[in-house]
């Protein structure tokens, strides 16, 4: 950190994490990043299961080490009263608990939110489901895909007449996580007129529909269903993915002075004066035979020549990349996106970035994710455990060290 930096932005915050898979450990993660200090809470036997998802490196995966960089890990088995016992002490400790477990999951434990907020009052606590806390489907299993079937995601993602397509990351997850992040941050700082803490219920399925602006839009006002249309955006046009000799293009040509640079550069002037295309609504109702039009020219050429031509003429426009492209894209390299980790047994392991640029307090780029219940032993020192009870929890199994 040099002279001008200073700690990241959520230093001195305490996190306990309780959860699996992608959406509290995502939260996780963007707090960490944030300099909060998380503490992943795993059961002994096995841990987060995404510790044994393939690829695995030197026996951990991959992708664990890199969805929970920057965390500490405690091994602590919550079904047993002296699990419970520690999970409070901790608790007591901390500014946010996060979980996304089944709704009524902490309550079975007793560790639902109400006991805890009787230990700290200040406690902020994020609970993320699939439905929701209540309502009549908060009882279902709910993961991913089913959060973007119900959303309506899937319902406009794909091709016209095709069959039903995801998004490829899964992004119920990945927003509810982020709408948890932000969620705490807005808690915390109400916490500081307040005192108080509280409880924020944030889930997949209205994270996925929170992503309808357009699709509400047309809804809301015509009553119309929104539909796939591929690659095509759902009221401006051309703005979509266009064949090229040799791959795909993306070209945004929405505003006037872009439709008009985007014709003379492919040599499509005449489209100008034509009533079909006068302005973006009409556009975009005649948006299959104007990509025709374009693609009639566009296939004509490699997908450089067109970045080249397009770009000289200032229109939006890119190449479709595959990941082995964009995890060594000069662009993102030059920002020094990519950053390396350290693991104690998988070595050197590289990571995203954060997309949060700040110019003073920098987001945090230490450790890659932990092995299971590496701190355990430590947390439970400083919370006035001795080394004898350590090791006599270690043999009964109410916690590891690693």
């Amino acid at each position: 950190m040099n002279a001008e930096q200073q700690a990241p932005p959520l230093t001195g915050i305490r996190v306990v994490e309780v959860g699996n898979y992608m959406a509290a450990p995502f939260c996780g993660m963007q707090l960490a990043d944030l300099g909060a200090e998380v503490i992943k809470v795993e059961h002994p036997e096995g841990g987060d299961q995404v510790r044994q998802s393939a690829p695995l490196i030197e026996g951990e995966g991959s992708a664990f080490m890199r969805l929970n960089r920057n965390k500490r890990s405690i091994a602590l088995d919550l079904k047993t009263d002296k699990g419970k016992e520690i999970f409070r002490k901790l608790v007591g400790t901390a500014d946010v608990v996060l979980e996304n477990l089944r709704p009524g999951t902490m309550r079975d434990l007793e560790l639902e939110y109400e006991s805890l907020e009787r230990l700290n009052p200040a406690l902020i606590y994020i609970a993320a489901s699939g439905w929701g806390q209540d309502g009549p489907l908060r009882d279902q299993p709910g993961m991913d895909i089913m959060a973007q079937a119900r959303s309506g995601l899937m319902s406009i993602t794909g091709t016209p007449g095709g069959e039903p397509v995801k998004v490829g990351v899964p992004m119920c997850d990945l927003v509810c996580a982020l709408y948890g992040a932000l969620a705490a941050v807005a808690a915390l700082y109400e916490r500081r007129t307040t005192g108080k803490g509280q409880f924020i219920d944030v889930s997949l399925l209205e994270a996925g529909v929170s992503f309808a602006i357009w699709e509400a839009g047309s809804f809301f006002a015509t009553g119309e269903i929104p539909k796939p249309s591929g690659s095509a955006h759902q009221s401006a046009a051309p703005y979509q993915a266009f064949r090229a000799a040799d791959g795909w293009l993306t070209i945004g040509a929405t505003t006037k002075p872009n439709w008009t640079a985007l014709c003379r550069a492919l040599g499509l002037t005449s489209l100008l004066e034509d009533e079909r295309y006068v302005d973006s609504n009409r556009r975009h109702r005649n948006r299959e035979a104007l990509a025709a039009e374009i693609e009639s020219v566009t296939t004509t050429q490699p997908v450089a020549h067109w970045l080249g031509v397009l770009g000289e003429a200032g229109v939006p426009c890119a190449p479709i990349q595959d990941f082995g492209q964009v995890f060594t894209d000069p662009h993102l390299i030059a920002r020094r996106y990519f950053w390396d980790s350290l693991h104690p047994k998988a070595g050197t392991v590289r990571q995203l970035g954060s997309p949060m640029r700040f110019s003073r307090t920098q987001v945090r780029r230490d450790t890659a994710g932990p092995l299971l219940g590496e701190d355990t032993a430590g947390l439970l020192a400083e919370l006035g455990y001795g080394t004898a009870e350590v090791g006599s929890l270690v043999e009964q199994r109410v916690v590891k060290a690693s």
